[in-house]
């Protein structure tokens, strides 16, 4: 029996560019091409699909939780494998949990939950993003201000020995200096500068030391002025830096996030990422972290004071809000959501796109961007009954 399968009767996005009604060619757990419906191969298994749009699956670098579990309270491979499950029902086919700031021990403990998850193949585990904690408390934002600290050498040690290929750790320019960020780029790590207070020229020289992300950008961050730019506007200034942005309208204005697309500096771009927490697929109303009540409502996370707690947001509706809110077009807010992060994370190769030699990693889209089917490595992700739509911000006030 063959093992390539030709999906038939959507369009296809292919990451870049619309290539209209065209079959996507599947072998195994690899992307095989692309064909017009009249001139398959023979061999081919028909998978009829009836209209929509296939596209590459989505890319998060940035998930701390997700089906009631966050990766800081579950350092285990079941707790990595719900987290990637909840989010692949709503089209994120690889991630990067994410670990807010705490103490060594928990640090340790992730990085190994996540390199056994990989080991066991969890479905759609990336790697990891250790946000914090060397981080600063000015721009702390929901990160517990008496775990920020600076970065030591064992920190360097424990960040560089993973044992883990996609490393992200975002740290603020003005605590970590250049030498410490060249340190980690040149073994491999991907540096992100984020909850930072730096100055235009302070993030400038960490941009130049080896740091090529920055995290959500606008938030937890030095603003730009017309005298001092601070971190926006030097990642937006700088070309090769690429950002995460939270669109779910709370985080960030649209009519910001409209300003900062036309003013990004290339080839690097804007991606995003939706900074959940453990409430996305989840019926969940309150959640704790470090002690702390974070309380569910409207759309979004806060803490007792209000402040924004990670999102509670889901990649499809993060590109809805893209197309309907902020009105870019619809397959350069798809590219947002898969080939951008994939090309930031230099893993464009297998993922992002749908082409030859990709992972099988795509969605199957209706015309309103609901999300139909979920492929991962070439296996169509079954859910529980069980459904978490997605969030609905034009209907809840999304927009500040």
């Amino acid at each position: 029996m063959t093992s390539l399968k030709a999906y038939v009767g959507a369009e296809v996005f292919d990451g870049m560019r619309r290539l209209g009604d065209v079959a996507v060619l599947v072998d195994g757990g690899t992307i095989a091409g692309t064909a017009a419906p009249g001139s398959l191969p023979e061999t081919a298994e028909r998978i009829m699909l009836d209209g929509g749009l296939i596209a590459p699956g989505f890319v998060d670098l940035q998930v701390n939780g997700g089906g009631g579990a966050l990766l800081n309270d579950a350092t285990t491979v079941e707790g990595v494998r719900a987290i990637c499950a909840a989010h692949a029902r709503f089209g994120t086919t690889a991630l990067l949990p994410t670990l807010i700031t705490d103490r060594p021990a928990v640090t340790a403990a992730a990085i190994t939950a996540v390199r056994d998850a990989i080991a066991a193949d969890v479905p759609g585990c990336l790697g990891i993003h250790i946000e914090g904690p060397h981080l600063s408390v000015a721009r702390k934002g929901a990160h517990d201000p008496n775990l920020i600290r600076p970065m030591e050498e064992s920190d360097l040690e424990r960040l560089t020995s993973t044992g883990i290929e996609h490393v992200l750790t975002t740290v603020a320019a003005e605590t970590v200096p250049p030498a410490q960020i060249a340190r980690l780029a040149a073994a491999g790590i991907h540096v992100a500068i984020g909850h930072s207070d730096a100055s235009y020229e302070v993030a400038r020289a960490a941009f130049s030391a080896g740091a090529r992300f920055a995290t959500h950008l606008f938030n937890a961050m030095s603003q730009l002025g017309h005298r001092s730019p601070g971190l926006v506007g030097a990642v937006l200034d700088s070309g090769d830096v690429w950002c995460g942005l939270i669109a779910d309208g709370f985080h960030v204005h649209p009519g910001a996030i409209a300003t900062a697309l036309r003013a990004k500096a290339g080839p690097a771009r804007i991606y995003l990422v939706t900074d959940a927490m453990s409430t996305v697929g989840s019926e969940l109303s309150t959640i704790t972290l470090g002690g702390r009540t974070i309380t569910r409502g409207g759309g979004k996370l806060t803490l007792d004071d209000g402040t924004l707690a990670g999102s509670d947001l889901d990649m499809i509706t993060a590109i809805r809000f893209m197309i309907d809110t902020v009105g870019i077009a619809r397959d350069e807010a798809l590219a947002m959501a898969s080939s951008y992060p994939a090309m930031a994370l230099g893993i464009d190769r297998t993922h992002g796109r749908i082409g030859p030699g990709a992972r099988a990693d795509f969605v199957h889209l209706s015309d309103a961007l609901a999300i139909r089917d979920v492929y991962i490595g070439g296996l169509r992700q079954d859910f529980p009954s069980q459904d978490f739509p997605s969030q609905d911000l034009a209907a809840i006030g999304g927009t500040p």
